[in-house]
C-alpha cells in the first residue's frame, strides 16, 4: 500500500483505543489521514481532569487535523468535511451520523462492527457474544445508512471463541483481524472489487444492547453456565456485579474471573462458602467459584491475596 501512488484520503471517526489500533494500522498501510473526529474531551477520574480519547491521543502524536464536534450536524463541522475532500470516511466505534455527514465522501462511509451482521446490532457485541455463550463471532464491514449496522456489507471474517476468552481476549482477537478487513474493504472498494450485499436477518438475531447498570447485574436465578459466561463477557470492564450482604446491610462487589463447580452441599442457595483460599458461592447446581473480585475502594484481586486481608462474616450472602 504505502508504494501505491494515489493512496486513498480518509477522515477516521472514532474514540476508544479499539478504534485507535485501526488508525495505527491504516496509517501504517499508506492511508492518507486527512482529518481524525472523536469525542470531545471529557472529565473523568477522582480528580474530574479533562481526558483525551485514546484516538486523540493518537492523531496528536501524528499531526493529524483533530475534530471534536458537541453537534455532529454543526453547519462549520460539516463545511469543513466537505472542504477536506476524503476518498472515504472510516468509523470505529463512533456514535450514529447524520446522513448529511455520512454521505459526503464517493466511497462512502465505511463502518468496522465487531459482530457478524445483522447478528448483534448494537453497541456491545463482544459483551454479549461471549453472554450468550457463543461459540463463533467475527467482524463485519458496511456501509452506513439511516437506521444502526443495517447497511449493505462489504466484507466479513469469522473467528471461533475459546472456552476461555473473556471480553479482553476475544477484543484483541477481533481488533487484529477487523483492522486486515478494513484495509482489504478500502482497497476492494478503490478498485471496484467488491459489490455491496443486502443484510440477510433470519429472525434469529439477537441483539447487542448498550450495557448499563440494571444489565449488568448477576442474576443468581441462572444455571452456573450462565453466570460464568456473564462474568467472562463483562471482565475486564465494566465488570460483572452483585450485591455482598454482610450483616444485613449491603455493597456492590464485582466478579472478574469464575468458573462453575457442580457438586451436591448441604448449603442454602446464595452464600458465600470458604473453602481453603476459595471464594465459593452456593447455587443449586453446586457453587460458583469466585477466581478473581472486587469491593468497593480495593483493586482486583485473585481469591488467595483477597482472603489474606479480608474475612467474610459468618452467613455473608450475595442478592
Amino acid at each position: 500500500m504505502k508504494n501505491i501512488k494515489e493512496a486513498l484520503k480518509i477522515v477516521f471517526f472514532g474514540t476508544p483505543e479499539f478504534a485507535s489500533f485501526c488508525l495505527q494500522e491504516l496509517f501504517s498501510n499508506g492511508f492518507i489521514i486527512k482529518g481524525v473526529v472523536t469525542a470531545p474531551d471529557r472529565k473523568a477520574g477522582r480528580g474530574k481532569k479533562f481526558m483525551k480519547s485514546a484516538v486523540k491521543n493518537y492523531a496528536e502524536i501524528n499531526g493529524f487535523p483533530i475534530y471534536q464536534p458537541e453537534n455532529l450536524k454543526s453547519v462549520e463541522f460539516v463545511k469543513d468535511l466537505r472542504k477536506i475532500g476524503a476518498d472515504a470516511f472510516v468509523v470505529v466505534a463512533f456514535r450514529m451520523l447524520p446522513k448529511l455527514v455520512w454521505s459526503i465522501p464517493n466511497l462512502g462511509t465505511i463502518n468496522l462492527h465487531a459482530s457478524l451482521l445483522p447478528n448483534y446490532r448494537g453497541a456491545a457485541p463482544i459483551n454479549w457474544v461471549l453472554i450468550n455463550g457463543e461459540e463463533s463471532t467475527g467482524v463485519t464491514t458496511f456501509l452506513i445508512n439511516e437506521q444502526i449496522d443495517t447497511g449493505l456489507i462489504l466484507m466479513q471474517k469469522e473467528i471461533f471463541i475459546s472456552k476461555t476468552d473473556n471480553m479482553e481476549t476475544l477484543s484483541n482477537k477481533l481488533l487484529n483481524i477487523g483492522a486486515q478487513i478494513l484495509i482489504k474493504t478500502l482497497l476492494g472498494l478503490k478498485k471496484k472489487l467488491i459489490t455491496p450485499v443486502f443484510q440477510k436477518p433470519s429472525g434469529n438475531e439477537k441483539l447487542a444492547f448498550k450495557l448499563t447498570k440494571e444489565n449488568t447485574m448477576i442474576n443468581w436465578d441462572n444455571s452456573l453456565e450462565q453466570i460464568k459466561n456473564f462474568v467472562r463477557g463483562l471482565s475486564p470492564y465494566p465488570g460483572a456485579w452483585t450485591n455482598l450482604i454482610v450483616n444485613g446491610s449491603s455493597q456492590r462487589i464485582k466478579i472478574f474471573e469464575a468458573e462453575p463447580v457442580f457438586e451436591t452441599h448441604p448449603h442454602a442457595t446464595n452464600l458465600i462458602v470458604i473453602k481453603g483460599n476459595k471464594i465459593y458461592i452456593s447455587h443449586t447446581e453446586g457453587f460458583l467459584n469466585c477466581k478473581e473480585i472486587q469491593i468497593p475502594n480495593k483493586r482486583r484481586m485473585d481469591a488467595k491475596t483477597f482472603l489474606n486481608g479480608y474475612k467474610f462474616p459468618k452467613d455473608s450472602s450475595v442478592l
